[in-house]
Order: structure tokens, then C-alpha cells, then sequence
């Protein structure tokens, strides 16, 4: 698998609570136990209007997929 930065623009995530970036979690791991194991979430920072997720993929295919499921948005994928 190949590692990857995932930036997400979503205006006003650094005021988001500790409950909805916990239900934007579970959301997003929901997704990956369907997607399988060609894709796993190592950590996720935040910031005022992003968040920055770095993943391990055998695909940027999969890393959009599991956006698009999740119905968060995947703004820059960056191969690292």
C-alpha cells in the first residue's frame, strides 16, 4: 500500500465538537470496514477550515471511493 495526505476543505472544522468530528469518525470507519482492506486511516488533524487525513491505499480510486460514500470531500490527494 501506498501512503497518502488527504486534504478536506470544510469550512468551520476547527469549531466542529468533539461529538461530531467523533460522528464523522464513525462515518469514515463505517466506510472502510466496507471498502475493505486496501485502504486503512492512520491519523487525521484539524484545522480552522480543513482537515488533513493521512491514509495508507493500494489506490487514490479507493481513497475517493471512500469519499464519496462517506459524503465527505476529498479536495487534494497528495502520494507521499
Amino acid at each position: 500500500m501506498q501512503k497518502f495526505i488527504i486534504e478536506r476543505d470544510i469550512p468551520g472544522a476547527g469549531q466542529l465538537s468533539a461529538t461530531e468530528l467523533q460522528g464523522i469518525s464513525g462515518k469514515s470507519c463505517s466506510v472502510l470496514r466496507e471498502l475493505g482492506p486496501g485502504i486503512q486511516w492512520i491519523e487525521s488533524y484539524v484545522t480552522p477550515d480543513k482537515v488533513y487525513c493521512v491514509y495508507l491505499a493500494d489506490s487514490e480510486t479507493l481513497i475517493r471511493e471512500h469519499a464519496t460514500r462517506g459524503g465527505f470531500p476529498a479536495n487534494v490527494i497528495t502520494p507521499v
